[in-house]
């Protein structure tokens, strides 16, 4: 099996998709095959950074949602009780029945339920999975959620489902914050890179992600991004809980510009450089992988 890094923090806007991308660029240049998957999918956007990429394929990714057949259905009751999210509402003297998609989360045990052979499946769409050729490394994984849906951890799943092919190295681009989706995302992973910066917020976030972590008995380290700015309060947490600093990657105005332009690849400053060589060195000690399969 290929080593699995999650890249997460606690709060969006820590740099966490800029350190995913230049830690696969980094280890991509190094000869290690790489693999990147954007797991973001509310708003995926590692492929942006990526100006050389070519759509490999696309395909749907589609929840089973049961439909109940009112000629059939005696009304009484039992897929309702039965369901875990509230997605069946069932008023007997009415004899209504409605399904609310928003709500189901295919697990089936509606149709386990139903002793009237009342209840079908129909496929409904959720979003897609689109694959890339990155120029480097072995390319890019994407699963973008359909814009009103409700099923990010379901998303997640087939997506992580999905991929095919051989890597040494696969870098998840984890959604910020703690949410259910950022569980679904770390759950297998071998190591965690966490990214914060040095401000209040930020040291904040990182605590609940620590702790989150801690409680999946996951290993883990953390990115200091934007060093420079905001206090010192950050690096006195680290050393009290003994928490290991991969890098610090410094606050630079042209690095942020080229950022805002897609082009965050190119004309690094000497520092930033650095700061990527570092963790990616320091990635590489916590990986005896081979060419392994997937």
């Amino acid at each position: 099996m290929a080593y699995k890094i999650a890249i997460a923090s606690g709060k969006g806007g820590t740099g966490k998709t800029t350190v995913a991308v230049n830690l696969f660029h980094q280890l991509a240049k190094k000869g290690v095959q790489t693999l990147l998957v954007d797991c973001d999918v509310e708003e995926p956007n590692a492929g942006l950074f990526l100006n050389d990429k070519q759509e490999r394929f696309s395909e749907k990714v589609c929840q089973w949602i049961p439909e109940i057949d009112e000629n059939q259905c005696t009304f009484c009751g039992r897929c309702q009780d039965w369901c875990e999210f509230n997605a069946i509402v069932i008023i007997p003297s009415k004899q209504f029945v409605q399904v609310d998609e928003s709500l189901c989360h295919s697990c089936g045990a509606c149709s386990v339920a139903c002793k009237d052979n009342a209840i079908k499946e129909k496929a409904s769409e959720i979003g897609c999975i689109s694959v890339y050729d990155t120029g480097f490394g072995e390319g890019l994984y994407e699963g973008r959620l359909k814009v009103g849906s409700s099923m990010q951890t379901m998303m997640i799943k087939e997506l992580k489902k999905s991929l095919k092919g051989k890597a040494d190295i696969i870098i998840f681009d984890s959604p910020p914050g703690t949410s259910c989706q950022v569980v679904e995302t770390v759950s297998d992973c071998d190591y965690v890179v966490l990214v914060a910066e040095p401000t209040p917020f930020g040291l904040h976030d990182l605590k609940l992600m620590v702790v989150l972590l801690q409680q999946m008995k996951k290993s883990f380290g953390v990115v200091i991004n934007k060093a420079g700015l905001g206090d010192d309060k950050i690096y006195a947490f680290l050393k009290k809980e003994g928490i290991e600093t991969l890098s610090e990657i410094p606050f630079d105005r042209s690095f942020a510009s080229n950022y805002a332009k897609g082009d965050f690849l190119n004309d690094q400053a000497s520092e930033i450089q650095s700061a990527i060589h570092i963790l990616a060195e320091q990635v590489e000690t916590k990986t005896a992988c081979g060419k392994l399969q997937y």
